[in-house]
């Protein structure tokens, strides 16, 4: 097939030692959750991290939903976020009832505007959920004390964001909670999907535990803290299955090596494209002087909508698989019905009609990668002539 793809958008990160973990966890006679490798990340995350419960969960939906959860929502209760994010960071809110109050985005990082949350603040509001894009912090000092000011909670989305650091402290441990992402397009992954749920705020800690156990103190009962456990709050099955686990401490395991190699890839992309950057045909990402860039993603900035459409078209022509990010979740059925936006809409919906994901993996070889560089080039002279 002429058309047919070289480059895709993803390959998910493997690295050859999962199947060493992967095999050792299904001959063990624990492949559920909470089992030998689920124990050995958690570990590890509270050991990076330093926060006080690290749990394992199916995605980082699952995550977000426990944080729904913690926060105790009632009908009518409004939590404010960004507009430009995955439809599972409002999803889980709305569950649980609340309103969610959307925020218009800083051009430059793409995150929530920090300066435009305390309009959105009413007696109503009862958390603000930070989106750390492309793992890049949101500010999230500013954003800590407006919630200490108004007594607010801070979950951070940081699905994104493994191994990125805002003035030296880890995403996901800044807010009082924090969820990670797993799924195959991330730095590292369990097996396809999987999350975390991150317990900064010491009295979500002994909860968390018992929502994800089905509303149990199973956890507890075999501490030896309790003779036999039962239900006692609500809850779900937000467990990952052991064998999952296996495959991310495969990955944990040899995490320096894949961050290495995306790390090469994102600075190849930036020093490819720089000169583009220069004419004026697209901007770049920024990374801010504070934060750390994990490599989680390299997008670029076109002129507009029609412009984005015509380079993914170009590149898809020469076999290179290239998408678009969010649709702003303001402008959407379920978002209409389920929020509303504070203020003006200044750059969310202009800012992300821009954007374009480029191919970005573990493994993506410097020649794909030229390929794909060169390919932008041929479009933005194809345009000039």
């Amino acid at each position: 097939m002429a058309n047919k793809i070289e480059i895709p958008f993803n390959k998910p990160p493997f690295t050859g030692k999962e199947k060493k973990y992967i095999l050792q966890s299904i001959t063990s006679g624990h492949v559920s959750g909470d089992g030998k490798f689920t124990k050995k990340c958690s570990d590890w995350f509270v050991e990076y991290l330093k926060c006080k419960k690290a749990l394992l969960t199916p995605s980082c939906t699952h995550a977000l939903e426990m944080c729904a959860i913690l926060l105790d929502l009632k009908e009518g209760d409004e939590v404010i976020m960004p507009s430009y994010t995955f439809v599972s960071t409002a999803n889980a809110f709305a569950l649980q009832g609340a309103k969610i109050i959307f925020v218009d985005i800083r051009p430059d990082t793409m995150n929530i505007d920090e300066t435009k949350i305390e309009a959105a603040i009413t007696k109503r509001t009862k958390a603000i959920v930070t989106v750390h894009y492309a793992g890049v912090s949101c500010k999230m000092d500013e954003i800590m004390k407006l919630a200490e000011k108004y007594n607010l909670k801070v979950v951070e989305d940081a699905a994104q964001g493994i191994m990125s650091k805002y003035k030296g402290k880890p995403l996901g441990t800044i807010g009082h909670l924090g969820a990670f992402s797993f799924h195959e397009t991330k730095n590292v992954t369990s097996a396809g999907e999987g999350g975390l749920l991150i317990v900064n705020d010491q009295k979500y800690s002994d909860r968390a535990e018992i929502i994800r156990e089905k509303g149990t103190n199973r956890s507890q009962f075999f501490r030896g803290m309790v003779d036999k456990y039962s239900w006692v709050d609500i809850g779900s099955s937000y467990l990952m299955n052991d064998v999952s686990a296996a495959y991310l401490w495969g990955q944990l395991k040899d995490l320096d090596r894949i961050q290495n190699n995306r790390l090469r890839c994102w600075e190849l992309y930036f020093q490819g494209l720089i000169e583009l950057e220069q004419k004026g045909f697209l901007s770049l990402p920024v990374i801010p002087e504070d934060c750390t860039n994990n490599a989680h993603m390299f997008y670029i900035k076109v002129k507009d909508l029609n412009t984005r459409t015509q380079l993914i078209t170009h590149l898809k022509k020469n076999r290179i698989l290239s998408v678009f990010h969010y649709v702003p979740l303001h402008s959407s059925q379920a978002g209409r019905k389920f929020g509303r936006m504070s203020g003006e809409d200044v750059y969310t919906t202009m800012e992300s009609e821009r954007l374009i994901r480029l191919p970005l993996f573990y493994g993506l070889t410097s020649s794909e990668l030229n390929k794909i560089t060169d390919s932008i080039y041929e479009f933005f002279e194809g345009l000039i002539n």
